[in-house]
């Protein structure tokens, strides 16, 4: 995926730069009656700049007096500090506004000066930019960092992706782990989610509020030459009537993670903002899951009579439960963590004997 993903990438760019340079060898082209409207189109475009740069200034402006006001609010500073503060950023952003406004005025005056073709030369570097971030694939065609705004002074609600996988069992009434009907090595767990991350306190990032929504995939090893089989209503093991050298069954689920997470973390103070990082710090997880059994299925690989390898799948439901729910928790450090989950719900229902799956492994969440 990552290799077609860059195939991708590479082909769009060389689409983009084939395009700019017809672009270029159409405007040194051009006929000389369109000269003089082509250098006013670019000058009209400077000149509309200026006045952008004169709201963006206004904006950080704007951004860095909110920051103070919180930093007095929060008495981190006196009445005076932050008075000398907001004339300090005032005097910084005139000072923007007028430097950035004097190199317009010498571009506008280049143009003004030569010939269309010779202003080619000037190089609008910055005429194109184009970013890949959390916010997709975008592409700006002024280039001058128009469309940028202040950072949000404090950001209370983050996401991330989650990962985990590990081991998985399913037990019931009077069993552990030693006697139970599937194996423990080759009976596991995966799940794949993303998450939202709350801060609850406002000057306090120790108690944090996790959301979002997961894919668990369930998979339990049966041993003892033992399969699924369903009749009617209930779901019981049977042996197989020949060598099974492989019985698998596996429930995926589309459930909703909720935890309350606890730990320190390293708050970080700019000039206009504040952030909070969990980096290299313990955590705590407690909270549980809900959600639906989007499929289940058996897989089956034995020799016949004959001696051909068979291998089958069979999906239907096997009378598993459509609703999941159950407890989860976890606990680590920075990235990693020890995390563990069960099912309040059993593994199918409406059954004489219950089991309710349960999974122990690794955690990785990747902010």
């Amino acid at each position: 995926m990552t290799t077609i993903t860059k195939y991708v990438v590479a082909l769009i760019l060389c689409l983009f730069v084939t395009s700019i340079g017809a672009q270029e060898t159409e405007d040194n082209t051009v006929s000389k009656d369109s000269i003089s409207t082509l250098k006013k189109e670019r000058i009209d475009r400077l000149t509309r700049e200026k006045e952008n740069i004169k709201i963006q200034e206004r904006e950080f402006l704007k951004a860095d007096v909110e920051a103070i006001n919180r930093r007095l609010d929060n008495k981190e500073i006196t009445p005076a500090q932050a008075e000398r503060l907001k004339k300090e950023a005032a005097k910084k952003r005139a000072a923007n506004i007028e430097d950035r406004l004097a190199i317009i005025d010498k571009r506008i005056a280049l143009w003004e000066r030569n010939d269309y073709n010779e202003n080619l030369q000037e190089i609008d570097i910055e005429k194109v930019e184009i970013s890949l971030g959390s916010r997709g694939f975008k592409i700006d065609w002024s280039g001058k960092g128009n469309s940028k705004r202040p950072p949000k002074y404090d950001i209370r609600t983050t996401n991330k992706m989650v990962f985990a996988f590990g081991f998985n069992n399913a037990i019931g009434d009077g069993q552990d782990l030693d006697n139970t009907p599937y194996k423990l090595g080759g009976s596991g767990f995966i799940e794949l989610g993303w998450l939202w991350q709350t801060r609850l306190f406002k000057n306090s990032n120790f108690v944090r509020l996790n959301y979002g929504f997961s894919f668990q995939w369930n998979k339990l090893d049966i041993k003892d030459n033992q399969y699924f089989v369903q009749n009617g209503d209930q779901t019981t093991l049977q042996n197989f009537p020949l060598n099974l050298k492989q019985a698998k069954f596996r429930v995926t689920n589309l459930v909703v993670p909720v935890h309350l997470e606890f730990g320190p973390s390293t708050k970080r103070e700019y000039d206009n903002r504040i952030r909070y990082f969990e980096d290299n710090h313990f955590k705590v997880g407690i909270g549980g899951y809900g959600g639906v059994r989007l499929g289940s299925m058996q897989k089956l690989r034995y020799d016949d009579a004959d001696g051909n390898r068979v291998r089958s799948k069979e999906k239907r439901n096997f009378n598993a439960s459509n609703f999941v729910y159950g407890l989860s928790g976890y606990i680590g450090w920075g990235d990693w963590s020890i995390y563990a989950k069960y099912d309040l719900n059993p593994l199918f229902k409406d059954q004489a004997f219950d089991q309710h799956n349960i999974s122990l492994g690794l955690r990785w969440d990747l902010d």
